[in-house]
């Protein structure tokens, strides 16, 4: 690939620096691999076994990036010139060094080796509805996480570094003031929609776990998930691991209720086909990736929403579940799209309407970052998510599982990861605004089971770049305006005042 004209320093340079950054993800990849493993088919005894080889594995990745060799390439290296791919490569290779060259290398092994007894641990309390099974744990995890704060913040405010590394270029008052705004909004919207006391119906059938497996797949393959390049399995938590030509995806399984399985699995595929759809000649480059959390989860979630429990989607969604499954309680099109898109008290996050959905997400947001400020301690956690939990959603945590157990994030040592989930919502909600633009036409073919139009939108308007531009330059890019949460906001009055027949955009004014 012809890396472009450069200030300083010359294009051997620049590919000798590129060629010690490929064994780096290599070996970057190996690990997020043995992650997958660990989440899928891991024996419940290599726990430790495990542990170590992540450990040491992190060890060498980090001497790699704090190494003379590789700070010498990238002063010879030099400057940006006119070519982006080479100047963004550039730019996130010097944050990547930098970060490195903060957090000392036994810190950064000891939460690589804490993270992973943490997830087991967490694992086991929700299987015994026990927190203190996890709670040594995430003391460690968030003392670990609150030293490298420091590191990374260098003197400025320790919540905003670890968020940058999730989410670059966000500044910390412009999130807070996003988020306060989109709060008081949804409350609202969501309080005025559940007033109008509209019901639906419960399922009433089976769904056989070998056919929501196959019909998950089937669905997968019609959003362009390559299966030559990626795999289907299960995980307690769903979720997307690898890139480029090794991309998989998992799924969880309910037989009561199939729309786990389905809208997981899609969630997962609008992830999945992000990697997938990066120009390959990225591949092993720092570009070759989403350019943020929050922009992998615009993806996920305008496929999971506002594509997937669009009225037209739902039209063909509803034929295909009765030819799968037979007859299973919902009596027509406009009732099963009522039924997708309800609204109903529930604890769980990843289960939960496009409404409160965002209200769980800062919930966490809240409760993370007096955590790492260390006005809230691990002791004190569950009786603080309990309270603020019922005083967001108006009723009490029946169960740790449904309560601060529910996600991994935390014993995963993601913190800060959190706020890029209503990020997405927000990113998702512009992008659908231009998109429907661009394609008027979309629902004509939604309603025959094919959001490949949408799909190709995406990918020449934001996946095939990678992380060659940062978050809202890219958004920008891709919308032609600013990035705001008004589109949301209109999407989700405009789509719930379909749904329950009222004006609710007059109603949460």
């Amino acid at each position: 690939m012809n890396s472009g004209t450069r200030t300083e320093g010359n294009s051997s340079d620049y590919e000798m620096l590129l060629r010690f950054h490929r064994e780096t993800a290599a070996l970057e990849q190996l690990g997020e691999l043995a992650g997958w493993d660990q989440e899928t088919f891991m024996p419940p005894q290599a726990v430790e076994q495990r542990s170590e080889q992540i450990s040491a594995l992190t060890r060498v990745i980090h001497n790699r990036m704090v190494s003379n060799e590789f700070g010498d390439l990238i002063a010879a290296a030099g400057g940006t010139g006119s070519d982006q791919v080479a100047g963004a490569n550039l730019r996130l290779l010097r944050v990547r060094r930098r970060r490195a060259m903060a957090v000392p290398a036994d810190l950064a092994v000891a939460i690589a080796r804490e993270t992973v007894m943490a997830v087991s641990a967490w694992q086991q309390a929700r299987k015994s509805e026990d927190s203190s099974v996890f709670l040594p744990n995430l003391k460690t995890i968030i003392r670990l996480k609150r030293e490298e704060a420091s590191h990374l913040a260098e003197g400025g405010d320790k919540y905003a570094a670890l968020l940058s590394v999730f989410e670059p270029g966000i500044p910390s008052d412009w999130l807070d003031g996003l988020f306060r705004r989109l709060h008081d909004r949804l409350k609202h919207l969501r309080d005025a929609a559940i007033d109008t006391g509209a019901r639906t119906p419960e399922l009433s059938a089976r769904f056989q776990r070998s056919r929501q497996l196959e019909l998950a797949r089937i669905i997968a393959g019609s959003f362009g998930y390559d299966w030559n390049r990626g795999r289907l399995d299960q995980s307690a938590h769903p979720f997307t691991s690898g890139s480029c030509d090794d991309v998989r995806i998992t799924t969880r399984v309910d037989e009561s209720d199939p729309y786990n399985c389905l809208y997981s699995t899609i969630h997962e595929t609008g992830h999945g086909i992000y990697e997938q759809n990066i120009l390959k000649d990225y591949a092993f480059m720092p570009v070759a990736g989403g350019a943020s959390f929050g922009v992998h989860e615009s993806q996920s979630r305008f496929f999971e929403n506002q594509v997937a429990r669009s009225r037209a989607y739902c039209s063909w969604l509803y034929r295909k579940l009765g030819a799968t499954f037979g007859e299973f309680g919902i009596e027509d099109e406009r009732q099963f799209f009522a039924h997708v898109n309800r609204l109903q008290r529930g604890h769980i996050r990843t289960e939960s309407d496009e409404i409160q959905y965002n209200l769980h997400i800062m919930l966490r947001y809240d409760l993370e970052r007096k955590l790492i400020a260390g006005e809230l301690e691990v002791n004190d956690l569950e009786e603080a998510w309990n309270s603020q939990f019922a005083a967001d959603f108006g009723f009490a945590v029946d169960s740790p599982s449904h309560g601060m157990l529910q996600d991994i994030h935390w014993a995963a040592g993601l913190i800060g990861y959190f706020p890029t989930y209503t990020l997405g919502n927000i990113y998702s909600g512009c992008l659908h605004d231009a998109l429907r633009r661009d394609i008027p036409d979309l629902d004509d073919y939604l309603r025959q089971g094919d959001p490949m139009p949408a799909v190709e939108w995406m990918k020449t308007n934001i996946q095939q770049y990678g992380a060659v531009f940062q978050p809202l330059k890219l958004i920008r890019r891709a919308t032609g305006g600013e990035v705001s949460e008004l589109p949301l906001i209109k999407y989700l009055e405009e789509k719930f005042s379909d749904l329950h027949g009222v004006g609710l955009a007059l109603q949460a004014s």
